[in-house]
């Protein structure tokens, strides 16, 4: 569904200051509209699941539109109501409507701009009332403008998070490009509303035909877990998996999901051991489930959001695990239970903008917890911070069949901790770590805007830095 209403004419904002190495090469920085021409992609994160160097970390960093070490001004521009009505047409009926909006992009306007909310338990408790620029979306420039696009680049995510900084994620995205692992750029935006005060907000790739291109580079098909489904088998009728899995890439064809499904749930231990290496990179995995240990993501494959994508290559036809969604990195975590804002993530959180997995309040997931401390006061839920990835863990786990059974095979189990023993020297004994934490701090700090006050940023990155220190 889309809805298209008459836009104001919005008021432009000069162009935000920009920091670090020098300005972006913007072709036409004066207001336009159209398409921009260029096509070119940059900034490889890597697909190998061995060779992790810390020159990835650099890749993934991104160059044009992903360029780190600036904070770019993104404006969108409609009716208000299209904003406030796209949030109350998911809270009604769970649909994610398209809006035709306006959108300028380090100065450089696009008209006809799709967008729309993005995320599922993020949305579901949100407020009424949440300013739009607060809110994770889905932007996409071609949505309605056939191959309009910004320095290569046509549809970002605007992520949400449950700290001011969204520093765990950013650097999370960092490390798992120098892992060696499929991964997504981010980048830093100060995002307005009709001419709303700037917010401060992490973008980052989304995950479909743009992505695959430029990681993978081959034919095939990607799958993206739902939060509203698992990993079992559910059939053959591919209208079984509608709430499950979405294709976001690749000509539209369930069958391969369906077969790697049947064989993780149905295949007898000895069939499972025998043939999953020829289903499944199980390097990459191993790699995978050690890298979300090193980060402590609490979200990831069998956590609350069932956060992942499956990339299936049509020449190995094998299945790859593609991480995603690392809003909880570094010791942020939900809590199913309590009353909501009891307590902060230091710095607070920006009006009910958190990520799947949590729930919104307007100020805080509920008894979300950090460095193993409940703000506030209490426990941890479970009574602890989370223990090693794999099978589900906690009350808000889920129970994933291909890492349960997977884990429990010795050789297998065996590959994982040899992987993060590696990933550890690779990533944080040797300072790549802090190095990326280090970089994002000192571009948060050094604008002179105040997005975000100064102390939240040294608590918020003080708290990564104990993290880093305890692995």
């Amino acid at each position: 569904m889309t809805t298209h209403l008459p836009r104001p004419t919005p008021t432009r904002r000069a162009v935000l200051s920009m920091l670090g190495l020098g300005v972006l090469g913007l072709a036409g920085c004066a207001a336009s509209s159209g398409t921009d021409s260029t096509a070119t992609s940059t900034g490889s994160s890597g697909t190998s699941s061995t060779g992790a160097s810390a020159a990835g970390a650099s890749a993934g960093r991104g160059t044009g539109v992903f360029a780190a070490d600036v904070i770019h001004t993104v404006t969108a521009a409609a009716e208000a109501s299209l904003f406030t009505g796209a949030l109350a047409t998911f809270k009604s009926s769970g649909t994610k409507e398209w809006i035709d909006v306006e959108v300028t992009l380090d100065g450089r306007t696009f008209q006809h701009v799709g967008m729309r909310l993005k995320g599922n338990s993020s949305l579901r408790s949100v407020a009424a009332g949440t300013a739009p620029q607060l809110l994770p979306w889905l932007v996409k420039l071609d949505k309605f403008v056939k191959g309009q696009a910004h320095e290569g680049v046509s549809e970002f995510v605007v992520r949400s998070n449950s700290s001011a900084t969204a520093l765990n994620e950013a650097v999370a995205l960092d490390l798992l490009a120098a892992s060696g692992l499929s991964a997504q750029r981010a980048a830093y935006i100060a995002l307005s509303v009709n001419d709303s005060a700037p917010a401060l907000r992490l973008i980052v790739e989304n995950p479909g035909d743009e992505w695959v291109d430029r990681v993978f580079n081959a034919d095939g098909k990607l799958y993206k877990a739902e939060a509203t489904g698992d990993y079992t088998y559910r059939g053959t009728d591919p209208a079984a998996y509608d709430e499950v899995f979405d294709q976001e890439a690749g000509d539209k064809d369930l069958t391969p999901l369906m077969g790697f499904l049947q064989f993780v749930n149905d295949s007898s231990d000895a069939d499972f051991v025998a043939g999953l290496a020829d289903r499944l990179d199980t390097a990459a995995f191993a790699r995978y489930l050690a890298f979300e240990t090193l980060v402590d993501n609490f979200d990831d494959i069998d956590g609350p959001g069932n956060n992942s994508y499956l990339w299936w290559d049509a020449d190995t036809k094998k299945m790859t695990v593609v991480a995603w969604d690392h809003n909880l990195a570094f010791g942020l975590r939900p809590n199913g239970g309590g009353a909501r804002g009891g307590g902060a993530v230091p710095g607070g959180v920006p009006n009910g903008a958190v990520p799947d997995g949590a729930v919104p309040g307007g100020a805080v997931p509920d008894g979300a917890v950090i460095d193993g401390a409940v703000p506030g006061g209490g426990a941890p839920p479970g009574g602890g911070i989370g223990g090693p990835q794999g099978g589900g863990r906690g009350p808000n786990g889920k129970v994933n069949p291909l890492v349960t059974r997977f884990t429990a095979q010795a050789q297998w189990q065996q590959a994982v901790t040899a992987a993060k023993t590696e990933l550890t020297t690779t990533l944080v004994t040797s300072g790549a770590g802090a190095t990326a934490l280090a970089r994002w701090q000192a571009l948060l700090s050094g604008d002179s805007r105040g997005l975000v006050p100064a102390a939240t940023i040294t608590t918020e990155a003080a708290a990564i830095t104990t993290k880093l220190s305890a692995t």
